[in-house]
């Protein structure tokens, strides 16, 4: 097996100090978890970001102070910037941290009922525009999924020439779909054979799927964007101890960890 990519979604744009008040808001903040999770294994840092009160933005002035706090601490790691943002904003808010040239970003290949009213919307148009962007700036696409349509959906545009292979698939399960060993491994048996990918277990399933992932052969996020929780009643005090709980996993089960150099070649970046 290759050695395991560890990603960790630090701060998410929906969850709040009220959720967990580890969870970071400030560039100082991010810049201190992010180089936590790095320390404790964690390859790629999947980055929204907040202004200081919380609310989410997808401000490239924002990001660029964040992105450089987190080079300036950890030089090697990959920061991939979230280019789903929060429900709501427009396609070109979205898209603002890709002018920052980042080694990968996000590309969400479907619409999805987020609960209530919320509806996070990417149309055809947007998905294709995005890809396209990216492809452009020689940015690596993470390609989030959330159902099986949405793989369908990003195989169809890598063969029209949308996104370059080899794919990369973020499976995010317990969210629209169930997260289950046997949903799992149907989103695996569905991507092309030299596309790699990750497992981010939503709530109460974030380890579950982790282990799973982990004995499969594939890779893991972890983070406070997707679990707030070390165990069950126990909030995690940090991104570096939901990381650190995925290396003790790892290790039982015989896999190394990815150093970031590593995961640039098992992913192909080309940066």
């Amino acid at each position: 097996m290759e050695k395991l990519i560890i990603t960790a979604a630090i701060c998410g744009a929906e969850v709040t100090k009220e959720n967990n008040p580890a969870v970071p808001y400030t560039v100082e903040e991010i810049g201190k978890e992010a180089e936590a999770a790095y320390k404790a294994g964690a390859s790629i840092i999947h980055l929204h970001v907040r202004e200081d009160d919380g609310t989410p933005t997808q401000s490239k002035e924002r990001f660029k102070a964040c992105m450089d706090e987190i080079k300036r601490r950890c030089p090697d790691v990959i920061v991939q910037p979230s280019t789903g943002g929060a429900v709501g904003m427009s396609d070109e808010e979205r898209l603002q941290p890709t002018e920052l040239m980042p080694e990968m970003a996000t590309l969400d290949c479907g619409t999805l009922n987020f609960g209530g009213d919320e509806i996070f919307v990417n149309t055809e148009t947007t998905i294709k525009n995005f890809a396209t962007i990216m492809k452009e700036r020689n940015i690596k696409p993470e390609i989030e999924v959330f159902d099986k349509g949405m793989v369908d959906a990003a195989i169809k545009y890598h063969k029209q020439g949308f996104i370059e292979g080899p794919l990369h698939f973020n499976f995010v399960l317990g969210v629209a779909m169930s997260a289950t060993a046997r949903d799992l491994s149907y989103m695996v048996d569905s991507i092309p054979e030299d596309a790699t990918w990750t497992v981010a277990g939503i709530g109460r399933h974030e380890f579950p799927m982790a282990a799973i992932a982990i004995a499969m052969g594939g890779n893991v996020r972890v983070g406070f964007e997707d679990n707030v929780y070390i165990e069950k009643g126990k909030m995690a005090n940090s991104n570096a101890e939901l990381v650190e709980k995925v290396v003790r996993i790892a290790n039982e089960l015989g896999r190394e960890i990815a150093t970031p150099d590593e995961t640039r070649k098992i992913l192909s970046i080309k940066k």
